[in-house]
């Protein structure tokens, strides 16, 4: 399988990541990384990685002379969108660090861009991979459950100072988003894939615990319907104390119902379904851990597997722009419903 090069702009937490695992990856090889802080690149030596390093977007794109196959945007998320585009028209592939943006018009732009490009864009959705989810995916598929009458995501997490006061772009409404952008997105996505688009939400927000730390809500109600029928609700907050208590999704059919759970949906909690015997998955990999908090399963080598494979002609986008562009649209939904 041809080799496929990378590099990384934005070196924080999950730059460091796609950076490892690019690194340590047969089929994959880091070319440079990017970020306009200097700190962050100090992480780049302890990783054992040795490559370029650039201090901005313009000095990358005016020294890598395409010497690069792909970029891994991994800046904040207000950047992801502006990038991409920039990154495409330079006929780079890329590959958006969850969520794709903070607009739908924003995504709208780099499907342009792709199509104008002939690029490729992959939209980083790693609990896909998680075999619970891949379990649940395949039951509604196959229409195990009968006819889907509900579906209930439940979001319980911690975020406090430990995570806010670590970077001054958390919390800003320009740059983070909001909790449904940043910290469960990934859990919208699943929703989406599985039960598809929503319409006529209604919902609450609230910023209970986090006045002083950012410019938005940290937890939320609502409901809305699916476009393939069925109802539905999402509850989350990031607001527990201490630490990430849940992430789960209930769904109730016509011939049964289950419940994916854990902290993180990494377990099934239970299945009962007519004529149905539950399989014995595979174990979900831990979260991403980043000391004081957690974040979604640690499934990041398999998104740059994807990448390489599919560049290779050997499968296809796991999650793609319009699919991206889809979870940002529902979670703009819910927020401009919460403004009445």
């Amino acid at each position: 399988m041809k080799e496929i090069s990378f590099s990384v702009i934005g070196f924080g937490r999950i730059g460091k990541r796609h950076a490892k695992i690019i690194h340590e990856y047969e089929h994959s090889r880091l070319i440079s990384i990017t970020d306009t802080v200097a700190k962050q690149m100090e992480g780049a030596s302890e990783l054992g990685i040795e490559a370029v390093q650039h201090d901005s977007v313009s000095s990358f794109l005016r020294e890598d002379s395409g010497e690069s196959d792909v970029v891994c945007i991994c800046t904040p998320n207000g950047f992801h969108t502006e990038y991409a585009v920039k990154l495409l028209n330079a006929g780079y592939h890329v590959v958006i660090e969850k969520p794709m943006g903070l607009s739908k018009e924003g995504c709208l732009d780099v499907i342009g861009a792709q199509e104008a490009s002939g690029k490729r864009v992959f939209v980083v959705k790693q609990n896909r991979y998680s075999p619970p989810s891949a379990w649940m995916k395949k039951v509604i598929e196959e229409k195990r459950i009968g006819d889907v009458l509900m579906v209930q995501v439940n979001c319980y997490w911690n975020r406090d100072e430990r995570y806010y006061g670590d970077n001054s772009w958390r919390g800003t409404k320009d740059l983070d988003g909001g909790a449904l952008f940043t910290q469960f997105s990934h859990f919208v996505d699943l929703m989406y894939w599985v039960f598809g688009d929503i319409k006529q939400p209604k919902s609450i927000i609230k910023n209970f615990t986090h006045p002083n730390l950012k410019d938005f809500d940290d937890s939320g109600f609502a409901q809305f319907e699916f476009v393939k029928g069925g109802m539905g609700s999402i509850n989350y907050s990031t607001s527990c104390w201490d630490k990430n208590m849940e992430s789960s999704i209930t769904v109730i059919g016509t011939k049964g119902s289950f419940k994916v759970g854990g902290q993180y949906m990494n377990e099934v909690e239970y299945c009962h379904i007519e004529d149905y015997e539950m399989p014995e998955l595979a174990k979900t990999n831990p979260p991403n851990d980043y000391g004081p908090f957690k974040g979604s399963a640690a499934n990041h080598h398999y998104v740059i597997e994807n990448v390489v494979e599919t560049l290779n002609g050997k499968s296809e986008a796991t999650a793609n722009a319009f699919e991206g562009m889809k979870v940002v649209s529902i979670i703009e939904q819910i927020y401009k419903a919460a403004q009445g």
